[in-house]
This record gives structure tokens, sequence and C-alpha cells, in this order.
């Protein structure tokens, strides 16, 4: 049995989707599709905003402005997107792949991303990306769940909690091993509850209450806001950004009984993608992101944390997301260990949970 130690590296505590369908008619490596003014982005859900008022959309506006590359945008789970990425090895689409960890690690070891180092990512701390070049977090964020401020006015405050009769079908969470947040599920429960086997046992017994599986994390919050659930996981910056246009909507963090609330940190890591059709053009967009101007917009804009510590966000949402996450412990996931026992720790919730 791997015990939270193996897992997890403690540190301090700090305090402080629109699904968009592409056509995708570029041909992998062709020297015509090298030079179209074209790029491809495969993502995690969260960037793009319900009504074009996203981080993602204002940051793709801005750049096709200044380049004239027009940006072609397909999202999914984390998950969904690296696994959509390596049944096109042979004949790739997407120039650039941006996902949760632990699947931009995945995708690394998979082959998918090759290396390149974007203007600005010295100012990107080294947890925060790759030692090889082959990734770095363009927004940072961190896991989290959400509740219906109007029906359950006070959010639960333990694990625990969550298990009572009253969320009987009020309660979802998205897929692990699909989705980054559903995937951080697992991990946050590993972490609280002390390793594989104790986690799983209470995510069994959770399962009692469990909707049923979800591969989108970003189509939960709709269903929070409205009542038709109570609890649902997400991330704090894809929250925060939906509870703009959907007022019901609360972010809390789980304790485990006697403990304190955690997180830990679920950055949006990008890659440029291995043999891109596009890769000059995937690169001109990972500098973009990295640029000191779309950095100051992360949180303004798409309610997340940038990824530069050169960049000092004193935005009114800045300020209010320093104070949720106020108190909150973090934990630093052994990524690498998540990365190579994956597959050992999704077949281990399939089977706690008969999902």
């Amino acid at each position: 049995m791997r015990t939270s130690s193996t897992l997890i590296k403690p540190i301090a505590a700090v305090t402080g989707s629109l699904a968009l369908a592409a056509t995708l008619t570029a041909c992998g490596g062709s020297s015509a599709a090298s030079d179209e003014k074209v790029v491809t982005v495969y993502s995690a859900d969260g960037l793009k905003g319900e009504k074009g008022d996203g981080w993602y959309d204002k940051v793709f506006a801005d750049f096709e402005k200044q380049t004239g590359i027009k940006v072609k945008y397909v999202e999914g789970g984390s998950g969904e997107m690296v696994q959509r990425a390596v049944r096109e090895k042979n004949n790739t689409q997407a120039d650039v792949l941006v996902t949760l960890p632990p699947f931009i690690q995945q995708a690394d070891s998979k082959g998918l991303l090759q290396a390149y180092t974007p203007k600005g990512a010295d100012q990107v701390n080294g947890a925060d990306k790759s030692g090889d070049g082959k990734w770095t977090s363009v927004v940072n964020n961190y896991f989290g769940f959400i509740h219906n401020k109007k029906e359950l006015k006070d959010a639960p405050k333990t694990w625990e909690e969550l298990l009572d009769a009253k969320f009987k079908n009020k309660l979802q969470y998205s897929t692990p091993g699909v989705a980054g947040d559903g995937t951080a599920v697992v991990i946050k429960a590993m972490h609280d509850f002390g390793g594989q086997e104790p986690a799983m046992e209470y995510l069994k017994k959770l399962q009692a209450n469990n909707v049923g599986p979800s591969s989108s994390t970003s189509k939960l919050a709709p269903k929070v806001d409205k009542g038709e659930i109570l609890v649902a996981n997400g991330d704090v910056q894809m929250n925060f950004a939906q509870s703009k246009s959907m007022p019901n909507l609360g972010i809390w963090f789980p304790a485990k009984e006697g403990g304190k609330p955690t997180s830990f940190a679920l950055p949006y890591a990008a890659g440029l993608v291995n043999k891109a059709p596009h890769s000059e053009n995937g690169k001109k967009l990972l500098d973009f992101m990295l640029s000191e101007q779309a950095q100051r917009e992360v949180s303004a804009i798409g309610g997340g944390f940038p990824a530069r510590k050169d960049v000092k966000a004193t935005d009114a949402n800045a300020i209010e997301l320093a104070k949720l996450m106020d108190g909150v412990e973090i934990f630093e996931p052994d990524w690498a260990d998540i990365d190579k026992n994956l597959t050992t720790y999704v077949d281990a919730w399939k089977s706690a949970t008969g999902s």
C-alpha cells in the first residue's frame, strides 16, 4: 500500500466552456501547412468563457490581431485531449496542448511534446515547468469544490459530511483518469486520508451519493448553480470565473474530520506538440500567453493566478482570490509518482466505486 508519505511532499501552508468544434484541415508536417496563418490548440476546459469573456477569448483575440494568426480551439477533459493527440500521432493536428497535471506529464511520457522554452519562462517557478523545456504553466490554479450557496448556505467542512443521505443524487465529481479535476479528487483523497487504501474505502462509501460519471468538470458548475446538484468538484480559476455569471456558486475545500482544509496547485500547463503542423505559430502563441500583458489579465479576466512570479496582480479578483485561499493548507503532489502509477490509482478507484 502506498502511503501519503510516498505520494506527497508537504510544503508550508499558504494564505493568501464553451466547447468550440474546430474543423481541422491541416496535414501534419507539410510545408504548405507550416505557412498557414493558423495555430490549433487542444486544451482542458476552464479558460474559455461561457459567454466569450474568458482569458482564452481575450488572449486569442489579441494574438490574432497582433500576428494575423487565427487560433483554432478544441477543448475537453485533460485526459480526453491527451488521448485524442495520441490517436493522431501519425497525422498530428494540434500545435499546442494545454492540460492539468498529471496529464501534461503523461503527454510528455507518450512522446507528444517537443522541447521549447517560451519567452518569460524564466519567471515561472521550477515546480511549475519541466526541466527539459517540454512544458510550462501558463495559468496557476488550485483544486477545489463548489456548492450551491442558495440551497446549501453553509459549505460542508469535511469529506465525511458528504456521506450524509441529504447528498444522495445531489453530488457529482468528474471522472478520474479522464478529467484533470476528476483525477484530482483521487489525489486529494489519498493525501487527506493517508494513502490509497483508506482513500478508496472513503470513495466507495461516497459512491452511494454520486450521480455518476462526467468527462468534463466545467459542465458540473451549471448543474450546481441551478440546484440540480448541491456539491461538485472543480478548480478555483474555472469556478471563480464561472461564478461571475452563476451567482449561486460557492468555492470550498474539504478537510478530513479533525484536520485542516487542503488543496494543491493544479496549473494549466502548456507544451508545443511534437511534429506540430504549425510549430512556429505554436511557439509564438506560447510566448504570447506568457507575456507580461497576458499574465496581468490572468486574474482580472480569467479568475486565475499568474504563472509568472514577476507579475504581481493587484486587481479586485486577485484580492478576492487571495482571501479565498487564506487558511488553506497547500501540499505538493509527487507528480512523477502519480504519472508512473496513474493507471493503478484509477483502476483502484474503478474497483472501489464499481465504475
